[in-house]
């Protein structure tokens, strides 16, 4: 499933058709998913810090919307496990500043196809989980 999502937003980002990978994961259980997933978010967050963060979470919350299309879930899931597993197609270790990119475009091209679905309610679920984290005087104004 990982490896499908994966291409699904290599395929959606290279705007090729992507229709038959969204219909193999229909009858995906994505809270399971997003449950293991949600493991990794907190280390990854608390080492990237809130700003990188916060997108992540921005994501799971969307992903846990029962209206979120599969197509938009499997963007989600695909960037998200991209960003907070240890693989890369750009590893930062050998490119330093593009291994990073790489996955920062990942979050930029997702938050571009989702960020219509960010309700206030998810943002403030959000942020009370940041604040948790780091600490509400660590909080980016926006």
């Amino acid at each position: 499933m990982l490896t499908i999502c994966l291409l699904i937003l290599i395929g959606y980002y290279l705007q090729k058709p992507v229709g038959a990978l969204v219909d193999n994961l229909k009858s995906v259980e994505w809270r399971e998913k997003f449950n293991a997933l949600w493991k990794r978010i907190q280390p990854y967050a608390l080492k990237a810090g809130r700003v990188a963060a916060k997108p992540l979470l921005l994501f799971y919350f969307v992903v846990t919307h029962s209206e979120t299309s599969t197509l938009d879930k499997a963007l989600i899931y695909g960037c998200i496990a991209y960003v907070v597993l240890p693989f890369s197609f750009i590893p930062r270790i050998v490119y330093r500043f593009l291994g990073v990119m790489d996955e920062a475009a990942a979050v930029l091209f997702v938050y571009s196809k989702i960020k219509d679905k960010i309700t206030p309610a998810i943002e403030s679920k959000v942020e009370t989980i940041l604040d948790s984290w780091f600490g509400a005087e660590y909080s980016v104004i926006a």
